[in-house]
């Protein structure tokens, strides 16, 4: 059997196969409420083959979305509708489905990516003010974010912890904390976004401070059957920034408390990033954490083909591999992947005549 379609537990969760789609904003939501374009979207990929199914970013709380249009999970109204949209895609998929929660922290306040991106004004009917670990913009034409106090540092663990509850309550299997792409976790991890000179600033040690707290308090207060998974950027790309070295530090303190998988992806802390971008650019980083962990390792960027996919795990460099954009453009990517390294995928009984042993009754149909 190819190794991208070996079966692969994290932690309490077991899957079929070792393809994931990777969490992607569809920035459609209102009010943190998902809408029908969820319903047909995400009942498409529950029928892609994939071994898991990440849902994309829902905001811990209203100030910690990207855009005004973004999933929450920070109310029961959030937890209602999730739960709804799990529901209806489970009565025709058994895909595990987990939700990816966070916070945008001075990467919030901006405008959907088709309306250019760029952050709003909290003057703006769609704009608010922003907060982060130092009052310190992402973009020089931003407006400043507010230095977020200790006791809000608290009360954000239990929105976390919150919102890792009312996932589980929806019926999910667990939850991605976003500690990646340049958003709040991950900012208060970069001594670049972080100026801090208190307990959660300055030393490593400091810095990971919030996001070892937050992934503590999740792993405390949920039951062990519920999966917990993180995801970060290995490197800003940027030299005094968040690197690869204080990833693998990172990496085997979360795999000491029990983290259940980790998502290695890069960038998206500065515009200053100088990424080299290509064909597996962030695999070196997912093997280097890989050779340091226990716990199963997802490489993440570019993986666009099959038999790149499967060299990356017959090659020992991860232990699965995540697909967005491509499996955006191709919904029925691990069909076609099974076809191409032999192998076959679970579907629906109505698509069954499109596997290989299907033929016959496509004839007869």
């Amino acid at each position: 059997m190819p190794h991208l379609f070996k079966p692969i537990a994290f932690g309490p969760l077991q899957l079929d196969n070792r393809i994931i789609i990777a969490p992607m904003c569809m920035y459609s939501a209102e009010n943190g409420i998902v809408q029908p374009w969820h319903w047909q979207h995400y009942g498409n990929l529950s029928q892609s083959g994939a071994g898991l199914l990440i849902v994309e970013a829902s905001a811990v709380a209203p100030e910690g979305r990207i855009t005004h249009a973004d999933v929450g999970i920070w109310n029961i109204h959030c937890q209602d509708s999730l739960g709804k949209l799990l529901q209806d895609i489970r009565r025709d998929s058994n895909m595990p489905a987990i939700v990816q929660i966070g916070h945008a922290g001075r990467k919030a306040s901006c405008s959907r990516p088709w309306q250019g991106g760029t952050q709003l004004p909290p003057s703006d009917i769609n704009g608010w003010n922003t907060l982060a670990p130092s009052a310190i913009p992402f973009a020089s034409s931003d407006v400043a974010p507010r230095e977020i106090t200790k006791p809000e540092i608290h009360d954000l663990v239990h929105q976390f912890v919150a919102a890792a509850q009312r996932v589980r309550a929806a019926g999910f299997d667990g939850v991605e904390i976003h500690a990646a792409h340049g958003y709040l976790l991950h900012q208060f991890l970069s001594p670049i976004s972080n100026h801090r000179q208190d307990e959660f600033g300055g030393s490593l040690e400091n810095r990971m401070r919030l996001l070892l707290t937050v992934f503590d308090a999740i792993k405390e207060t949920l039951p062990h059957d519920f999966m917990v998974g993180v995801r970060i950027s290995a490197t800003d790309w940027i030299e005094g920034g968040w690197d690869i070295e204080q990833s693998l530090e990172l990496a085997q303190l979360l795999d000491s408390r029990g983290c259940h998988y980790l998502h290695v992806s890069s960038g998206g802390l500065s515009p200053a990033q100088q990424i080299p971008v290509g064909p597996d650019y962030q695999v070196p980083l997912a093997q280097a954490i890989k050779a340091k962990v226990s716990m199963p390792v997802i490489a993440v960027g570019l993986i666009t083909e099959p038999e790149q996919a499967e060299a990356i795990l017959e090659n020992g460099q991860a232990d699965a591999v995540a697909l967005a954009r491509g499996i955006l453009y191709n919904p029925r990517w691990p069909w076609h992947a099974a076809a191409a390294l032999g192998a076959e995928v679970k579907s629906a009984p109505q698509y069954l005549r499109c596997q290989p042993h299907g033929l016959k009754s496509l004839l007869r149909s």
